[in-house]
């Protein structure tokens, strides 16, 4: 094996084997909300190319930094759907397929849409904050973004392709990742890219407490399975053996 094929069998088997795994065990099954996630992606981008679907489409999952944060939150879970009307959709929907398929087989379909979800919603509330801070500030947003539409499914499609790499050892495809916004913002100053890294942020914040929260369930497991004499159990069952033997004796 030479050195390539080590350090991509170090980077990505355990990812490999896990997605080879869950396709060979349920098929379609396993990727059932990414092939429904790809099929609204388009159909919402076929809508948009007619003048009342634009409207509809625009009512129910256009989510912009000057509309009321009420109507932005009811409108931000489809807005994960809602690809860049002046973007090639057939690039959405390849991304779509890919990174949400993997993560819904190595992650669930709960726990795919859950870092989707607060991946969008961290670029969305970042364009509030962004804009509140103005372009004077180094993390700031000129008040004409105020106007733009979120990123669609972009934001969602970064924060779970960083999840899913930490998740399975992926550090460098990680790392990665992370570097090709910065490189996007550094290139292109704009607030999709900006959404981006705050996507990426958000969903290193939650990777972080959940992984906190195993390490102390880790570390709480082998005390709460005790039988809370605070002894290991073959020492807990030779110590009631032994009074109860001794009660015996008397």
């Amino acid at each position: 094996m030479t050195t390539a094929a080590r350090w991509a069998r170090a980077e990505w088997g355990r990812l490999y084997d896990t997605v080879r795994a869950g396709l060979a065990e349920r098929r379609a099954g396993a990727v059932a909300m990414t092939l429904g996630a790809v099929c609204l992606t388009g159909v919402l981008h076929v809508a948009q190319q007619w003048p009342w679907g634009m409207r509809g489409v625009h009512d129910l999952g256009a989510v912009r930094a000057e509309d009321p944060l009420g109507l932005a939150l009811l409108r931000t879970p489809l807005s994960l759907f809602v690809p860049a009307p002046d973007l090639p959709v057939w690039g959405a929907l390849v991304q779509v397929l890919l990174v949400f398929g993997i993560a819904e087989v190595c992650l669930g379909r709960w726990r795919t849409l859950a870092v989707a979800y607060a991946a969008t919603l961290a670029g969305t509330l970042y364009a509030r904050v962004g804009i509140a801070l103005g372009p004077g500030h180094p993390l700031g947003l000129p008040a004409s973004d105020a106007r733009v539409v979120d990123t669609g499914p972009s934001a969602a499609v970064v924060g779970l392709a960083v999840v899913v790499a930490l998740r399975y050892g992926a550090r460098v495809t990680a790392g990665a990742v992370a570097l090709a916004m910065v490189a996007e913002v550094l290139v292109k100053e704009n607030l999709a890219g900006r959404e981006h890294l705050a996507a990426i942020a958000a969903v290193l914040v939650l990777y972080a407490l959940c992984g906190a929260r195993r390490r102390c369930g880790a570390r709480q497991r082998p005390r709460s399975s005790g039988t809370g004499s605070g002894l290991p159990p073959s020492q807990s069952s030779s110590a009631r053996r032994g009074r109860a033997q001794r009660r015996s004796w008397r």
